[in-house]
Parts: C-alpha cells; sequence; structure tokens
C-alpha cells in the first residue's frame, strides 16, 4: 500500500489518539471567538498507518513525544526544514526490520569488489535512466549516454558518471534557460531540484531502515560528515525522475523562482511517481523499497544485482 506524504506548512498542534494522528490548529484552538461546534470540526485525523513521510515546515509546529513514537514504530519518515523551507533533519527509527543485526553484519562484512559491482550497477542505471530523460523531452542526442552507460567499469574507475552528467546538464533544460548550471547554490530551477532531492532522500533513508540496513554504511560515498551515504549511493538512478518533474515545471511556463507551496505540494508528489521496475509498474517510494530490499539480499549473497526503475 502506498504510504501518505504530510506536509504541514503552518501552525499545527499534532498529537495520538488511538492510533490516529490528529492535527489541531493553535489559532482556532485558542480563539475566544470560535464556538465549541467549529473548534470540534476543525480537527482532522489520519490513521498513523496510512503515513510513510511528515514534512514539518514552520517554527510554530508541536509534537507530542507519543506521536513520534507512533510515528517511528511504523518507519515514518519525519522530515524539519529550516528558515528557507528546505529540508534540513530527518528522523528515522532506529531498528526497521526483524532480522537488524544479521543485516548490518552483512552490510558490514560486505567486501570491496562487491561493493565496486554495486556501484558499477548504480552508475550504470543512473546514466540510462538520464538517457530516458533527454530522449524524452530534448533533442539532444542520447547515443553517447548509452555508450558510457555501457562502458562502466567496476566502481566506475573513468568517472563515466560525471562525463555523463557534465552532457546531460547542459542539455536538460533547452530550450527553456539558457546555459544551464547544476548547483546547490545556483539560480533557479536548482531550488526544486534540492527540494526534490532532499524528499527523494528521504524516502530513500525510510527504504533502507526498513530493509534492515544502516543508511550511514555507503557503498561509494564515505564522507565522514554524511549520515547517509547510503541512501546517496542508492538514489542516483532515481534521482532523473525528480529531474523529469522539474523539467515538466519549467516546460509548464510556472514561475519557479520562489519555492511557493504549489511548487512544493508538486514535488511532494515525488512518493507517488509511477515507475517501471521488475517489469511492473509501482508507485516510486514502493519501488525503492524493491530496491533497498535486494540490495540486502546482495549484501547477503543470495543476488548479485540491485533492482532499479528504468525510465521508458
Amino acid at each position: 500500500m502506498i504510504k501518505r506524504t504530510l506536509y504541514f506548512g503552518n501552525p499545527a498542534y499534532l498529537s495520538l489518539r488511538n492510533q490516529q494522528l490528529v492535527i489541531k490548529m493553535p489559532e482556532v484552538e485558542k480563539s475566544t471567538t470560535v464556538c465549541e461546534v467549529i473548534k470540534t470540526e476543525s480537527v482532522r485525523t489520519i490513521p498513523v498507518e496510512d503515513i510513510g513521510v511528515v514534512v514539518l515546515d514552520n517554527k510554530q509546529i508541536t509534537l507530542t513525544q507519543g506521536l513520534m513514537e507512533a510515528l517511528l514504530a511504523n518507519n515514518t519518515a519525519v522530515v524539519s526544514c529550516d528558515a528557507r523551507s528546505m529540508p534540513a533533519g530527518l528522523l528515522l527509527p532506529l531498528s526497521g526490520n526483524t532480522i537488524q543485526q544479521e543485516r548490518f553484519t552483512d552490510q558490514i562484512n560486505s567486501s570491496l569488489p562487491l561493493r565496486k559491482q554495486l556501484w558499477q550497477q548504480t552508475i550504470k542505471a543512473k546514466i540510462e535512466n538520464q538517457a530516458a530523460v533527454l530522449r524524452k523531452h530534448t533533442s539532444a542526442e542520447s547515443k553517447c549516454m548509452n555508450v558510457w552507460a555501457s562502458d562502466v567499469k567496476s566502481g566506475d574507475s573513468d568517472n563515466l558518471e560525471g562525463r555523463a552528467a557534465a552532457y546531460y546538464w547542459k542539455n536538460l533544460f533547452i530550450p527553456y534557460i539558457d546555459k544551464f548550471v547544476r548547483g546547490r547554490e545556483a539560480a533557479p530551477p536548482n531550488n526544486l531540484l534540492n527540494y526534490g532531492y532532499a524528499i527523494l532522500r528521504a524516502l530513500i533513508a525510510r527504504a533502507l531502515v526498513s530493509s534492515g540496513l544502516l543508511p550511514t554504511l555507503g557503498i561509494h560515498h564515505h564522507n565522514r560528515y554524511n549520515a547517509y551515504c547510503l541512501a546517496d549511493d542508492i538514489m542516483e538512478p532515481y534521482r532523473p525522475y525528480v529531474d523529469e518533474l522539474v523539467l515538466n515545471i519549467v516546460k509548464s511556463g510556472q514561475d519557479y523562482e520562489e519555492l511557493t507551496k504549489d511548487l512544493k505540494a508538486l514535488l511532494l508528489s515525488i512518493p507517488t511517481i509511477d515507475v517501471q521496475i521488475s517489469g511492473k509498474r509501482s508507485p516510486l517510494m514502493i519501488a525503492a523499497s524493491t530496491t533497498t530490499a535486494s540490495l540486502a539480499k546482495c549484501f547477503g549473497g543470495e543476488i548479485r544485482k540491485i533492482i532499479y526503475p528504468e525510465i521508458e
């Protein structure tokens, strides 16, 4: 079942009652001019078991400890945003799988050759999906991307990921944006890409935890200050789905200079994007769990290939 993504951008009081998330608006609760009937009707409830991601984007949001406990028990990713409304923190459960210790051991003991092979598969899938986006939406030649994908070696020792990225970003937004440069602090629509990637990262981290894996211990990324190296690894082939969504926003003619609530609503649809994985259609959130489950099996020696989605 696809889980719901909840966004809170206004002051709110969030609590738990009968395994239901209870949403109350402080301005209504504290008002002396609003009758009790309206106060009662303004309260909303949502089953905790239906929630996959919660995004908190206001400094006047209060969560009870009971609610946080229930959300974590449900393996819900809780994302906290900063003053610029950009995702800045992620809360995940410490234990998300019944055989977590066994999965941790397999992951920690995985050999360097295996991790290099898994990275090779990851970059190959990423470049192929980037090529598919270019083929669908631009007039750029994608044959070179397919060649680079097929030439990726173990560990991507030739850095074909970087070569493909340079070509990809040079051509993705033509003719809508002149000389687009991809960078965290660069001009829009980088703001949309940053926000979308942050949501995607939370989804992948959530899926890794549910599969009993350590999101900190990557197969390629190994920054000592990064708590989500493995999430950053595994999200790579999923990034083109975010790119395609942002490209469609740019093509629609919407103003994307500022990250408005309407734009956030579009980007928060990322978990429900329809993707093709293992020959079947699936929401991206479900596909992420398929990918991380296959990764756990790779670490355990059951299979040799990660299952990634493919953009058609």
